[in-house]
């Protein structure tokens, strides 16, 4: 899922991330491709390799769908000051050789019906062309596959674990295009458009979005998303506006209807959690249970909820020194057993037709040490005091981050990842452009509507991760706003118990104490009506007053 490939007419590389250090040196053994490990200092990036294996003149090709504009300009940029050409090349090399290659996903279109989107086609395509009229734009391209499936309010099964569609779309001020599959096209699909939203085929996207230049407006590209070849197409015979899409806030800020499918979506969700952490504990050390089986135990209790689509991303299920490693991913050669001891951490999620889900849960198995509550009690300060902010109108996340690492701070000690994200609804589950992070904020503030999660965590290489995530929603604190000034604040929409065995009590002040009460209250009120007997005795005892 996330690496970039050069090759010379020698060597070759592929550069990923941590994730994929040891099963990228295994697929790669004896292929002649080296692996350069992305985030360690002595790794070179692609532009610095390239540069130091190739001569002034030489020229470097790149398929335009898969870089962004932004990216092949810092490219040129880098490559210009050593006098290296970069070339577009419009067939790609690899595709030519690749034998027996995935043909396009065929899974029908999924019409997002009123009930759960809270807004029609027609509606957004008028708030879209409200935003394009101030710009004088009369043609906006669209590349961003969550943003065609939230203006269009579709669904699909093409992308594993996000419900978009493989499509293109212009909006012009007059008509609304589709480019898909057609085979993915379906009667009620178009009953669902009407009139709004033209559809054609996919390889129709270039000649129908060069039918469109003749007109005098400028043409709104999204520069961080729009690929170079659809820059090469329009380049020259149209003025462009490079500028986020007005859809990419459109779909962060959240209508009322989302709102309410997000909450009880995260119900529903709380409901699979507890009952996983009720047969968790109750297993672990007397049946055989390993990181892999227990994911799929989590996954069996939310595929029996109403409306449940799939997971919002692969889980992560880590035990002991797994859970250092941030993004681990479980395979079945690296596949523990969990033991009646030490910390496990799961971070999952569902999809479902009302809302998204993304829940992050330490557990201890046994035999706690005073470091390890000390640690997971740093974290549950940082969370709940980010929970508790009021913060005035204008704040971003780059501030908010830092509110839930001060305690971890004063501790002298720190965590490698953005405090939150934002969360798409019944959409991916890292969404922007609002993020609670240090390194990925672009200073977007936070605005009521806003859903993103607050997940604070801690590392110990080699010994254990832990990490607490609960989905928040940002609404007016009128508590706080004056005349003078609005506020907002954060209310929590996770449902699921947190460790209190993992807790020191002591190191909260009687705020935080009081909030984690009153959130295990809540957790205990609204849940225990879908759980049986043993299931609500168990909640019981795990959200009881501290």
């Amino acid at each position: 899922s996330a690496g970039d490939l050069a090759f010379t007419l020698t060597k070759a590389g592929l550069w990923t991330d941590s994730r994929y250090f040891l099963q990228a040196e295994e697929q790669l053994e004896g292929s002649g491709i080296d692996l350069f490990k992305m985030g360690l200092s002595e790794t070179p990036s692609i532009q610095t390799w390239l540069k130091n294996e190739l001569q002034q003149g030489e020229t470097v090709g790149f398929d335009p769908r898969v870089f962004s504009y932004n990216e092949i300009k810092d490219m040129k940029h880098f490559f210009d000051k050593w006098k290296i050409e970069l070339k577009s090349i419009e067939n790609n090399l690899v595709d030519k050789i690749w034998d027996n290659q995935p043909g396009f996903p065929e899974d029908a279109i999924i019409p997002l019906k009123l009930e759960y989107s809270g807004e029609s086609v027609a509606s957004k395509l008028t708030r879209l062309r409200s935003k394009m009229a101030d710009e004088n734009c009369k043609i906006h391209v669209l590349t961003m596959l969550d943003a065609i499936a939230y203006l269009f309010n579709i669904r699909g099964n093409d992308v594993e674990f996000n419900p978009v569609v493989i499509s293109y779309a212009i909006v012009t001020d007059k008509k609304a295009m589709l480019f898909t599959n057609l085979n993915k096209v379906t009667d009620e699909l178009k009953k669902h458009f009407g009139n709004d939203v033209e559809i054609y085929t996919y390889t129709d996207f270039k000649q129908k979005l060069i039918d469109e230049l003749n007109s005098d407006s400028k043409i709104w590209l999204d520069a961080g998303s729009v690929s170079q070849w659809i820059v090469d197409i329009v380049d020259g015979k149209k003025e462009i506006l490079y500028q986020d899409s007005p859809i990419t806030m459109f779909k962060a800020v959240k209508n009322s209807t989302e709102i309410e499918g997000m909450e009880n979506a995260h119900k529903r969700d709380g409901v699979a959690l507890v009952k996983f952490l009720h047969w968790l504990e109750n297993t672990v050390g007397k049946e055989k249970v390993t990181e892999l089986s227990a994911a799929e135990k989590l996954k069996n209790f939310r595929e029996k909820l109403e409306h449940f689509k799939g997971l919002s991303f692969n889980t992560i299920t880590s035990y002991g020194e797994h859970g250092a490693i941030i993004h681990y991913e479980s395979t079945p050669e690296s596949d523990v057993e969990l033991k009646p001891e030490g910390i496990y951490l799961i971070d999952s999620g569902g999809q479902y037709s009302d809302g998204t889900t993304d829940t992050t849960r330490t557990v201890s198995l046994g035999n706690i040490t005073y470091e390890q509550k000390k640690h997971f009690t740093l974290i549950l300060k940082g969370m709940i005091d980010l929970s508790m902010t009021s913060f005035p109108q204008g704040t971003s996340g780059k501030q908010l981050d830092t509110i839930a690492r001060l305690p971890i701070w004063e501790a002298g000690l720190n965590f490698g990842h953005g405090v939150g994200h934002g969360i798409g609804h019944y959409l991916n589950v890292h969404e922007g452009p609002q993020a609670i992070s240090y390194y990925r904020c672009k200073g977007i503030a936070f605005e009521p509507g806003m859903i993103s999660s607050n997940e604070p965590g801690l590392y110990i290489e080699g010994q254990y991760g832990m990490r607490i995530e609960n989905t928040i929603l940002t609404v007016e604190d009128k508590e706080n706003s004056s005349e003078d000034f609005t506020f907002y604040k954060f209310e929590t929409l996770t449902l699921c118990p947190i460790a209190l065995n993992l807790i020191d009590s002591s190191m909260l002040t009687e705020k935080e104490r009081n909030f984690l009460n009153d959130y295990h209250v809540r957790v205990r009120k609204e849940l225990s009506p879908y759980l049986n007997e043993e299931e609500k005795s168990w909640l019981k005892d795990a959200t009881k007053e501290i």
